[in-house]
């Protein structure tokens, strides 16, 4: 049974942070360093840039009573996937139950919202409530409230924004808006750019969802560069750097315009070494994606990332401490935290977290290390649940997932073992190749047969199971030849009939 969660701190000191934005045409890649060490990498791909935040005239394709939820046809590969907890009118009166076939029917069109991309064999996740993001605010147009950020705990502040925005907004306009966090050091000015911006986003969007056939985009999310500006930049940031001229100019405009605090912190990177190299980015990418983390004192953590869930094992290695056993899994369970929060950030791990750590009997050792882990996630900008340890030991997070992990964006699955992460042996397909042999020679009547296979498997074949080959040969009664084929890996193979 898990225990209760265990509630993230807040009021942490933000370190210095620096974000290096890096351009080519293909690609754009941001990295966000606190106190110079990597802590985020951000991928997005002009061929397959994410869609959450984008906005759809769908098409109703299928509707599950069963499942209370159906399909959508947005004009992607896979239809899009709407359950009725994210219907509006359901979340409207969460206490009364509807259902969705008397909402829905097939064929019909309905304006839609990416609130998750689609992930592995997954389609996209829709809602109907459309929110749309501004510097401080986001504005709901279907609403009629007024929310705040959680994260704005004073009460005081919390009552100044919003009659300040009521103040602010339009009469006649929708007054459905959540107060970000960045709205606290906002001017009116700002807060009142912003509601004119998000405005005329959601007027235009209104405009084509009357004029343009089903399926059609509506509303496309900034690129990444400049929503780095709208959703990263904070107090903290020192600079944000980018090696890119068109760029950075479509940057500072963005930024003169809504957010004026991060105009001086833009600077153009124009050295002659690449701009993630020289701040060692490129190696921080490649440990990123491979499955051990080494930790300082010598312990270390294997990392597996599954459809369901991700594990991370905790191991002690090569460090031994200088007290005792038990004073060497402390301090091991205790560096490993803070590899642990970071490495959730940097390979955007999302879903079912779940961590073992090494073995502990003293509770007041347990307690510190999750106290330590709860330290090292609160400066996550991504949503995290944390669990205290359960009966066996293990420790579950979770983190909100809405995008792909970097492992997705940068790798595909092996063609050799198909992301099993292992391969048969060669004897294995010694014995597959055999077996195959004698199937087909009681099938067919062939005059010998040909075995095509990897160098490994024919030098199997020609040293240890060269008794068991010539045992087949006597059995079925024909001449057998073996054949290198380079190209194969090691699992293909081939039998020809002569």
């Amino acid at each position: 049974m898990l225990h209760q969660s265990i509630p993230l701190p807040r009021d942490l000191p933000r370190p210095n942070e620096q974000i290096l934005v890096n351009i080519t045409p293909q690609e754009t890649r941001v990295a966000v360093l606190e106190d110079a060490i990597v802590q985020e990498l951000h991928v997005e791909r002009a061929a397959s840039r994410g869609i959450v935040g984008n906005i759809y005239l769908g098409q109703v394709k299928r509707v599950l009573p069963g499942m209370q939820s159906a399909f959508i046809e947005i004009g992607l590969e896979r239809a899009a996937f709407l359950h009725i907890a994210d219907v509006l009118e359901q979340r409207q009166h969460p206490s009364e139950p509807q259902r969705i076939e008397k909402m829905l029917f097939e064929g019909q069109t309905v304006l839609v919202q990416v609130i998750k991309d689609p992930i592995g064999t997954k389609g996209a996740r829709l809602s109907t409530q459309i929110s749309l993001a501004g510097r401080f605010l986001v504005h709901l147009p279907q609403e009629e409230h007024i929310g705040i950020s959680q994260k704005i705990e004073n009460e005081e502040d919390r009552l100044s924004l919003k009659a300040r925005l009521e103040k602010l907004l339009p009469n006649g306009t929708p007054k459905g808006y959540i107060i970000r966090t960045s709205a606290e050091t906002a001017s009116d000015e700002e807060l009142a750019a912003d509601i004119g911006y998000l405005g005329k986003l959601w007027a235009d969007i209104r405009h084509k969802s009357q004029t343009l056939p089903a399926q059609s985009l509506l509303y496309e999310d900034l690129p990444l560069s400049v929503r780095v500006l709208r959703d990263m930049v904070s107090e903290a940031t020192e600079h944000v750097i980018v090696d890119s001229t068109e760029n950075y100019s479509r940057m500072v405009e963005f930024a003169e315009q809504y957010v004026t605090t991060a105009v001086d912190k833009i600077a153009r990177y124009s050295g002659e070494r690449p701009l993630f190299e020289l701040h060692g980015i490129e190696a921080e990418i490649d440990r990123a994606l491979a499955r051990r983390v080494n930790l300082k004192f010598g312990g270390y953590l294997i990392i597996d990332q599954t459809e369901a869930m991700t594990t991370i094992d905790v191991n002690t290695g090569g460090f031994v401490g200088n007290r005792n056993f038990d004073e060497t899994i402390f301090k091991t369970n205790l560096e490993a935290t803070h590899a642990i929060a970071r490495q959730l950030r940097l390979r955007n791990l999302g879903g079912i977290i779940i961590v073992d750590f090494i073995d502990m009997d003293n509770e007041e050792h347990r307690s510190q290390v999750l106290n330590e882990l709860a330290k090292a996630m609160a400066r996550d900008r991504t949503r995290v649940t944390l669990n205290g340890f359960t009966s066996l030991g293990l420790v579950e997070i979770t983190r909100k997932r809405t995008r792909e992990s970097l492992a997705h964006v940068l790798c595909e699955p092996c063609p050799t073992c198909q992301g099993r992460g292992e391969i048969k042996t060669a004897q294995t397909v010694c014995y597959e190749i055999q077996r195959e042999i004698v199937r087909e020679a009681r099938q067919f009547d062939a005059k010998g047969f040909r075995i095509l296979a990897s160098q490994p498997v024919i030098d199997m074949f020609l040293d240890e199971e060269s008794q068991s080959l010539a045992m087949l040969v006597d059995f079925i009664g024909k001449p057998i030849s073996l054949s290198v084929e380079t190209t194969y890996p090691q699992e293909q193979f081939d039998v020809v009939l002569l």
